[in-house]
């Protein structure tokens, strides 16, 4: 099953800073650009960290109640990231990076493990290529219908199983595909409904496929069945 990559849905000139752009100027690029994180880079383009606007707004916790620094950041690198002016004192770092050809259900359990927003794509030297945020991965679910509906017939029924869309129908509404018809086995329809539903997209599936063969219910006879959980006989 192939998914889409992270290469086909990420900006590729997107706002960075470097190690020296000071406070102000994070907030002007924040807002110029409509984002909630920035990627600092070297001399050399490689990245060195990302500052958010968690950690922007950090240190305007820590000016509004001067004492109570010890209960807002409790760690000493966090203190020491509040009381920063530049990017390269702000930033969070070592940044949590992907490749560009890492898939996007990959990106998006990246995102929600790490809770971050955005993830830059670096190259095998560490150089920025470009950037991925939520709403970049969720463009997937904003695919025409019909782009996906061919990906199901040709990666599913073709591919995976093999057998074609004779006797099939497939419909889609909202993100939520529907599999209609009739396959020969029951553990068809079982693949059938899995695999659709890692089509990138694809919000549910309702699978209602009929079959001529249960083989779901086939049993081994018991002179069949072989003990493994003993030695063998010498």
């Amino acid at each position: 099953m192939r998914h889409h990559t992270i290469a086909e849905v990420m900006s590729r000139d997107p706002a960075t800073a470097r190690v020296d752009t000071g406070f102000a100027e994070l907030v002007r690029l924040m807002a110029a650009r409509s984002v909630s994180a920035l990627p600092v880079l070297d001399e050399d383009g490689r990245v060195l960290g990302v500052v958010s606007e968690a950690d922007l707004l950090a240190k305007e916790s820590v000016q509004e109640r001067p004492h109570a620094i010890s209960a807002l950041l409790r760690r000493h690198a966090e203190r020491v990231r509040a009381r920063g002016t530049t990017a390269g004192e702000l930033m969070s770092s070592p940044a949590v990076t992907i490749a560009p050809e890492a898939t996007i259900p990959h990106g998006a359990r990246m995102m929600v493990d790490r809770r971050v927003k955005l993830l830059p794509v670096i190259d095998p030297d560490a150089r920025l290529l470009g950037v991925v945020s939520r709403s970049d991965l969720l463009k997937m679910f904003s695919r025409p219908d019909s782009e996906i509906l061919t990906e199901i017939a040709d990666e599913v029924f073709m591919r995976g199983l093999g057998i074609g869309t004779e006797g099939v129908r497939i419909t889609l509404a909202g993100g939520i595909v529907t599999l209609e018809g009739r396959v020969e086995r029951r553990s068809w329809a079982t693949v059938a409904d899995a695999l659709t539903r890692q089509i990138d997209g694809v919000v549910d599936v309702h699978t209602l496929l009929d079959y001529d063969w249960d083989d779901a219910a086939i049993t081994i006879p018991e002179a069949m069945v072989v003990d493994i959980t003993h030695e063998p006989r010498r």
